[in-house]
């Protein structure tokens, strides 16, 4: 039997990152050894989820975390601000990122793409580790060849920091890739209130909602002669992304250089 993969996970007292955790010990294929995270004192990383006694105690300091424990794999969920810096951290120690925090600019990917090359490891930025957003994107994609008038709305709480979300740009990617770009509505359209339309993407539109009480919801809404088809994603809670992670960090493990999606980890 091959040694469990080894994994660290940043931003493990978050929500996001206390899922992932959980989700790491409950694998047997898959072993904690390091947990990065603001806390107050000593934490064991197991009882954010119930599980402690782990031996991995919750630490404020990356480099000094993965230089201890060595781990294959580090999972980040933390911030556009801290998620450059950790994955350029651990590339540099030759660990692989599995990175779901959203805000990488395609320059900043590109740089990363060749540090990972330069050291034989592979890196996974993924908007969405949701089956059901991926598959939302894939429909979308293939309607807009058939109904290019579209517009995108996507929901979220009223906390999350970028906007719009780093899934409803790669869906617009995915549409952009279907289309020729067409500026749609009036061209003598006036936006009496700077940014009612929403923001602009190869001729159609954004629209973001932060509200508290919403978790993670997205639409898109293409409009044709007579007609209106509504494709539309709903998370309810994040335990539903676990699956997609769990996939990636095994399956990092045979990839050399940067990929950008996780739908390319889908058989």
């Amino acid at each position: 039997m091959s040694e469990p993969i080894k994994v660290a996970v940043a931003g493990a007292a978050g929500r996001m990152g206390r899922e992932v955790v959980k989700m790491v010990l409950e694998d047997p294929a898959l072993r904690l050894v390091a947990a990065i995270g603001r806390s107050s004192g000593p934490v064991d990383a197991g009882s954010l989820v119930g599980k402690p006694d782990t031996g991995v105690v919750l630490t404020g300091h990356l480099a000094e975390a993965l230089e201890r424990s060595r781990p294959d794999v580090l999972v980040d969920f933390t911030n556009p601000q801290s998620a450059m810096p950790n994955t350029e951290t651990a590339v540099a120690l030759g660990v692989r990122p599995v990175v779901g925090t959203t805000g990488f600019t395609p320059e900043q990917m590109q740089a990363l793409d060749k540090q990972c090359r330069e050291q034989g490891i592979g890196c996974l930025i993924a908007p969405n580790f949701s089956i059901g957003a991926i598959l939302m994107m894939k429909f979308a994609a293939s309607a807009a060849k058939y109904l290019p008038h579209v517009e995108i709305i996507e929901y979220h709480g009223d906390q999350k920091l970028d906007a719009p979300s780093g899934t409803s740009i790669k869906t617009a990617e995915w549409i952009a890739e279907a289309r020729q770009e067409l500026r749609q509505g009036n061209p003598n359209e006036e936006e009496i209130i700077e940014g009612a339309r929403g923001g602009y993407y190869n001729g159609f539109r954004i629209h973001s909602v932060r509200l508290p009480g919403v978790f993670a919801q997205q639409e898109v809404i293409f409009g044709g002669h007579g007609q209106t088809l509504k494709i539309r994603h709903d998370s309810y809670e994040r335990a539903g992304y676990m699956p997609g992670v769990n996939t990636a960090v095994k399956k990092i493990m045979h990839v050399t250089g940067l990929v950008y999606g996780f739908e390319h980890f889908l058989d």
